[in-house]
């Protein structure tokens, strides 16, 4: 959900109103960041976004090397390339293509690389499905990458922007995959605002500013880049002696990326009037509500209408959107959740043979408080299933059934399958 400023910085009438899809917005806001890569695979529902984007290029309307590879794979080893030579880097996929880039995403985020990737979410083979599901995000979930997921297409522009400034602000130093679902946002029009481009350029502080570390055989500091005047090893054999003291690295930095999160979210609120709770977690009607559903994605306007009509009927529901999924914000969803009755935790996608992948953290982040809600997971829209307001609001129905009872009876659900 999008809060208005009062007087922003660039008001509304000062920025471009366009009618575009979300896969569009994404290759706007690309185009916009003074990217020098681009490396990409076409995928359906990611297609869109570098076909955009090559358009430009041809055009000669940005600068960007673009990379035409033969696969996913190579597409992320590409801008890992690129990246690691001082370069601002970009690529786009889904689903099988996301899974095909699994190994290297995990040197991404090893060499501390300010990658931004873009996911159209897309549900994984087999059987083949095109359709929206988050089975490809979660996958991604171990591999060090910072996630954030949108609700719409003007929060699919925003936040590509601001995921290159959250990327490569030095207390972070890793790359950020931006989440819209596929075909719900990818190919949807909608009307969004975009900024000049200079205000994006000064926003990003112009093009990658590539850290300086001290190095001791130079005598001097050099830019943390490949560079074959002043050389440097990136990735080099690291067995046990040093290996663990390097992931630790990665832990650090994961700690600091909710205060750059909010600060971005803060800065982009005064510039453009829009903001997304702040930045981490979106609450609607939680403070007095018996029960709250958490949800990612586009499904969030869809139960925050649920949640205006129940609460017309004097019904104390409400809801929080999880915008940034890794990391996790336990701590912070847990004082919103902790004095509900029941909470409902929504899952685009299943860890077969347990639950959804939402639903074991938020268990995660409650299990200390010695009061705490009853929780229940539902696993909804797996292969682009819609969820449409009335499956929505048998969801809640039922969870204040639950919450009258005082007792869950099955906490993993599926919701809108066929029995």
């Amino acid at each position: 959900m999008t809060e208005a400023v009062k007087t922003p910085k660039i008001p509304p009438e000062e920025q471009e109103l366009l009618t575009i899809n979300g896969d569009e917005a994404v290759a706007y806001a690309v185009k916009q960041s003074l990217v020098d890569v681009v490396a990409a695979y076409p995928i359906t529902p990611q297609t869109i976004i570098v076909e955009k984007f090559s358009e430009f290029v041809a055009n000669g309307e940005v600068h960007t090397e673009f990379v035409p590879v033969e696969s996913e794979h190579s597409a992320m080893s590409a801008v890992v390339g690129a990246a690691a030579a001082g370069a601002r880097a970009f690529t786009a996929t889904a689903a099988n293509g996301l899974a095909l880039m699994w190994e290297i995403l995990y040197i991404a985020a090893s060499l501390r690389l300010p990658i931004v990737l873009a996911v159209a979410n897309r549900a994984l083979s087999a059987p083949i499905n095109i359709h929206c599901d988050h089975s490809d995000a979660y996958g991604m979930r171990d591999s060090g990458w910072v996630q954030l997921f949108v609700e719409n297409v003007q929060e699919a522009y925003d936040t590509t922007i601001q995921a290159f400034k959250i990327a490569e602000d030095e207390r972070v130093l890793l790359p950020v995959a931006v989440n819209l679902d596929g075909f719900f946002l990818s190919h949807t029009l909608e009307n969004i605002r975009l900024l000049p481009d200079e205000k994006v350029h000064e926003f990003l502080g112009g093009y990658r500013k590539v850290p300086k570390v001290k190095v001791d055989y130079f005598d001097e500091e050099v830019p943390l880049m490949l560079n074959p005047a002043r050389p440097l090893s990136f990735g080099p054999l690291d067995l046990y002696d040093y290996y663990f003291e390097h992931k630790m690295h990665q832990v650090e930095a994961m700690k600091r990326v909710p205060e750059v999160v909010r600060e971005v979210n803060d800065k982009w609120y005064e510039l453009t009037g829009r903001k997304y709770g702040d930045g981490i977690l979106v609450p609607y009607e939680v403070e007095d509500a018996d029960i709250v559903v958490t949800v990612l994605g586009s499904t969030a306007g869809t139960v925050r209408h649920v949640v205006k009509k129940l609460r017309r009927e004097g019904k104390k529901v409400g809801m929080v959107r999880i915008r940034m999924f890794r990391p996790f914000p336990h701590e912070e969803l847990a004082k919103l959740l902790k004095d509900a009755k029941v909470v409902g935790v929504m899952d685009r996608g299943i860890s077969f043979g347990s639950y959804g992948p939402s639903f074991l953290e938020i268990n995660t982040a409650l299990y200390d408080y010695k009061e705490k809600p009853l929780l229940v997971n539902y696993v909804y829209g797996l292969g682009g299933r819609d969820a449409p307001p009335e499956l929505i609001e048998k969801m809640f129905e039922e969870l204040l059934k639950d919450a009258e009872k005082g007792v869950v009876e099955n906490k993993l659900r599926f919701l809108g399958v066929r029995e």
